[in-house]
C-alpha cells in the first residue's frame, strides 16, 4: 500500500506486533507468518521491530528476518497492507543502515524511535532525523515515547521537521500528553499523520484530529481495534465512546508490566502464540497475571 492509499484510508491501525520465539528463543518464522496474516486478515497494517516486538534484543540480521517475512507475507495478501518497519536506533548511523536496509527490502514506511540513552537534545533530535530522512525516499514516522528514550521530542521539533523534510509524514505520540498531542496537531501539516502511540488515548487523540493508532491491544484483538478506529473516522462517536469504555480496562492492564509481557501472556492465554520473552524481560508476576485473565474473561476472550 502507498502512503496516499494509507492517508485516504478511513481510519488508520498498525499493530505493533508481537515477535513469537521457538523454545531455544530463536524467532519462530512459521508462528511469525501465521500472526502477521492473522493481523492482515483482521484489518490491521503490520509493524514489525517495534518495541513491542523486543527489537531491542534482537540482532540485526535478526531485525532484517523479521522485516523481509513481513513484507513477503503482505505481499501475499489482496488486502494490500502498509508495512511499517521500526528501524531506530540510538546512533543515527545505525538508523540509516537499518532504515536503507528496510527501504530496499520493500517497507512502505519506517518508524524512527527517538534515541534512547544518549538524551540528545533538540536542535540535536533535528539533526538526527533530518540526517536519516536525506539517506532515504521512504515515508519515515516519528516516534516519541519518552518513558523508554528518556528524551521528549518537542512539538516545535516535530513541526520543524515536518515542514522541512517531505518524507517525515507523521508522528506516533506516546508521551501519554494530551496537550503536547494537541500541538503537534495544531502546528503541523494537514496531512501530517498524528497517530496514537498509547491505546487509552486514541479515542482522544483522533477526536482532535488524529488519524489512528499503533496499538499493543489489536496483537489479541486486531478486528475489534480496526473496527474502532473506523467507526471514529466515520464520525460515529457513540459507537467508538461505547468501544471506548468497554475495552478500557483492557488497555490498562496490558500495561500493567512493561510491554509486552502482558500483552504475549494475554496472547497466550487466547492461543495466538507462546507468551516466552528475551531477557532481560520476563512473564509478569502470578498476582499480575490473575488480573490479565480476568479482564480477558470479562469481555469473553478466554
Amino acid at each position: 500500500m502507498n502512503l496516499k492509499k494509507l492517508s485516504e484510508s478511513l481510519g488508520i491501525t498498525f499493530t505493533a506486533m508481537i515477535t513469537p520465539f521457538k523454545e531455544d528463543m530463536e524467532i519462530d518464522e512459521e508462528k511469525y507468518r501465521e500472526f502477521i496474516r492473522f493481523q492482515i486478515d483482521n484489518g490491521c497494517n503490520p509493524l514489525t521491530m517495534g518495541t513491542t516486538g523486543e527489537s531491542a534484543t534482537l540482532s540485526h540480521d535478526e531485525h532484517h528476518k523479521a522485516i523481509d517475512i513481513t513484507i513477503d507475507e503482505a505481499r501475499k495478501s489482496a488486502k494490500d497492507p502498509f508495512v511499517l518497519a521500526g528501524t531506530g536506533s540510538n546512533s543515527t548511523k545505525e538508523a540509516i543502515s537499518l532504515s536503507q536496509y528496510a527501504e530496499k527490502a520493500g517497507a512502505d514506511g519506517l518508524l524512527i524511535v527517538v534515541p534512547y540513552y544518549n538524551k540528545p537534545v533538540q536542535h540535536s533530535l533535528y539533526d538526527h532525523y533530518a540526517t536519516i530522512a536525506d539517506a532515504v525516499s521512504t515515508p519515515i514516522i516519528l516516534y516519541n515515547v519518552p518513558s523508554r528514550t528518556g528524551r521528549n521530542l518537542e512539538p516545535e521539533t516535530v513541526s520543524k521537521l515536518a515542514y522541512a523534510k517531505e518524507n517525515i509524514v507523521g508522528i506516533k505520540c506516546a508521551s501519554g500528553d494530551i496537550h503536547q498531542i494537541t500541538r503537534i496537531i495544531k502546528s503541523t501539516p494537514d496531512e501530517f499523520l498524528v497517530l496514537s502511540g498509547d491505546d487509552p488515548l486514541t479515542y482522544h487523540l483522533m477526536a482532535l484530529g488524529g488519524r489512528g493508532v499503533v496499538s499493543v491491544a489489536s496483537n489479541i484483538i486486531p478486528k475489534r481495534i480496526s473496527e474502532f478506529i473506523n467507526s471514529m473516522g466515520e464520525n460515529n462517536w457513540i459507537k467508538a465512546r461505547r468501544e471506548q469504555l468497554e475495552l478500557y480496562d483492557l488497555f490498562k492492564i496490558l500495561f500493567i508490566e512493561t510491554n509486552p509481557g502482558p500483552v504475549k501472556y494475554a496472547a497466550e492465554l487466547i492461543g495466538i502464540m507462546d507468551g516466552s520473552m528475551r531477557l532481560p524481560l520476563t512473564p509478569p508476576l502470578d498476582e499480575n497475571k490473575e488480573k490479565i485473565k480476568a479482564v480477558l474473561d470479562q469481555l469473553n476472550l478466554i
